[in-house]
């Protein structure tokens, strides 16, 4: 008798060490799952911003740079404030072309800091990068990559049918834009730094993988969650311009 209630008793301790462990890691799966649906929102919003930009032909992106971007990046409704005190935060995808002109998976990034907060207020915004070379791409692959230090960055012109300048193509590694208030705009963003967002690409592809593995050497699938914002890439620029 003695002995049944000393095993049922290390059953009972046993159980109560294990429940803690459970709760944490259906905690742990909840987490994950919010954290997924919000990176399918942040994508979603992405591709209706770039949708939208588009598709008002007088204040879009000129149809040729776009078709001479290496990659595009788009970060949705990026705020004043955050973590970054008196600064702007947000975060959104870059997508870079694969051989023969396709849309590649996207990567996630953030981008905060910088000057920029002088020119747009203490408005959302919506921020659209063409990234023009590989010299451009090299710096989103960095830890921490400040634009305007080192490759060159600009503010876009505006305007599907718009005449883009040589100076723009020869020397410009980023060209960006901003939309607020339902205005389009090129935007100059020098000190502004992008970052990757290891914890989104995580959540995304399943797995820890870098955003070189995603944009340049193209070792994943475009998840359903994020095909959206490849499918309004596709639909404004479907193949590039050979360079």
């Amino acid at each position: 008798m003695i002995r049944i209630a000393g095993f049922a008793l290390t059953a009972l301790l046993s159980l109560a060490l294990i429940l803690p462990t459970l709760s944490f890691n259906h905690n742990q799966i909840l987490a994950f799952g919010i954290s997924k649906a919000e990176e399918k929102k942040r994508a979603q919003n992405a591709a209706t911003a770039f949708r939208e930009i588009m598709g008002a032909p007088d204040q879009a992106v000129p149809q040729e740079l776009l078709d001479r971007s290496y990659c595009v990046a788009v970060f949705p409704s990026v705020k004043k404030g955050g973590f970054i005190v008196g600064g702007q935060y947000g975060k959104g995808l870059i997508s870079c072309r694969r051989p023969g002109g396709s849309w590649g998976a996207p990567a996630f990034f953030t981008i905060g800091g910088g000057s920029f907060g002088l020119q747009i207020g203490g408005q959302a915004v919506d921020l659209v990068l063409l990234i023009m070379n590989k010299e451009g791409v090299e710096g989103l692959l960095q830890d921490k990559f400040e634009i305007g230090a080192g490759a060159g960055a600009s503010a876009g012109p505006v305007g599907r049918n718009t005449h883009v300048s040589t100076d723009i193509l020869l020397k410009s590694s980023i060209v960006s834009y901003s939309r607020s208030r339902g205005l389009f705009a090129g935007l100059e963003l020098k000190g502004a730094v992008i970052m990757q967002d290891n914890t989104a690409n995580r959540e995304i592809y399943g797995r820890d993988i870098s955003a070189k593995e995603i944009i340049v050497e193209g070792k994943v699938r475009t998840p359903g969650e994020v095909e959206p914002f490849i499918k309004v890439l596709r639909t404004f620029s479907p193949k590039g311009i050979n360079k």
